[in-house]
């Protein structure tokens, strides 16, 4: 029988004037870690293994919900987004920005209590926490940005293959919506990790039992289009940082990642070999372990602001 540490508290509340839907794991006293998910992503996309994994490695983690997926807030009432109209350049009707969504994640850190947190995201999560610690420095432990880059676009543009799999065609059941997200990490995945199929068919059958929303995944994609080039602010990040970034990536390219390191002045870049736009699970405990000091560098700089001077 699993450990009560491990049952989540779930639940879904108002942050940033949205509902937004979210899980909560691990011991009250751990240190607390928000995990930003990616691209249509929802809370049960993470492999509960791993976030088994970072919970015994002391952390209170919460997972959840971005707006416009899984059980959070929709933006139906925007309508069909103009997403070749938006790949063309013309960003003018993005729905909402990535500020606004880092913003959902400092509200939902003020609903569950949380005064500040050490950030994890990957992909579009990295956007957001990158984002969220240049808005709101204060609220910020540490940063991780994972699999994600500045928005600079000479160093983001995916490879022609990965570009063609990042929406695909809208899946009309189940089955349909299983079998396009393993295609998916068919081209996007690791190319010296062994394929999880079989989580990656029964995530994408959770994620279509909550609720599957094309549109509302395109509308994330504009705000991603919609994006600043956050180089020359990131060099002002005083945040202890960890970038992690696959060689293999064909999503996000690790020039990206290369970039996001030498723009913060106190990132550390983990580059894994053969990784691809995923986190395979050989890949866990090396990332962990520099997940373990990047949080420990945020204590020590936090214990820092909290001591008063002599």
């Amino acid at each position: 029988m699993a450990s009560a540490r491990y049952l989540p508290c779930m639940g879904t509340v108002q942050a940033n004037g949205i509902e937004i839907a979210y899980e909560q794991h691990g011991d009250s006293s751990g240190l607390p870690l928000l995990m930003v998910g990616g691209l249509g992503q929802q809370l049960v996309s993470w492999h509960p293994d791993l976030i088994r994994a970072v919970v015994r490695r002391g952390f209170q983690v919460v997972i959840y919900d971005n707006r416009d997926v899984g059980l959070s807030t929709h933006f139906d009432h925007l309508g069909r987004p103009d997403l070749v109209a938006a790949m063309s350049g013309d960003t003018d009707a993005a729905p909402y920005t990535l500020r606004d969504m880092a913003a959902d994640a400092i509200g939902l850190m003020d609903a569950i209590g949380w005064e500040s947190a050490h950030l994890f995201g990957v992909s579009m999560g990295g956007l957001i926490a990158q984002t969220a610690a240049l808005d709101f420095p204060d609220r910020m432990r540490s940063l991780t940005s994972v699999s994600s880059t500045t928005g600079r676009c000479e160093v983001s543009r995916p490879t022609p293959d990965a570009a063609a799999v990042l929406l695909p065609p809208v899946a009309t059941s189940r089955e349909a919506f299983v079998a396009s997200a393993e295609q998916v990490f068919n081209v996007i995945g690791s190319t010296e990790f062994p394929m999880d199929r079989a989580w990656i068919r029964t995530g994408a059958g959770l994620a279509w039992d909550r609720r599957y929303d094309p549109h509302g995944t395109a509308r994330q994609l504009i705000a991603i289009l919609a994006g600043e080039d956050r180089t020359p602010a990131l060099a002002r990040l005083t945040t202890p940082t960890l970038v992690v970034h696959g060689t293999t990536d064909p999503l996000v390219p690790v020039a990206g990642g290369r970039l996001t390191a030498t723009a913060i002045p106190s990132a550390e870049l983990l580059e894994i070999d053969g990784m691809g736009h995923d986190l395979p699970r050989q890949v866990w405990d090396r990332l962990l372990d520099k997940l373990d000091d990047v949080a420990h560098r945020g204590e020590v700089a936090v214990a820092g602001r909290r001591t008063p001077a002599v």
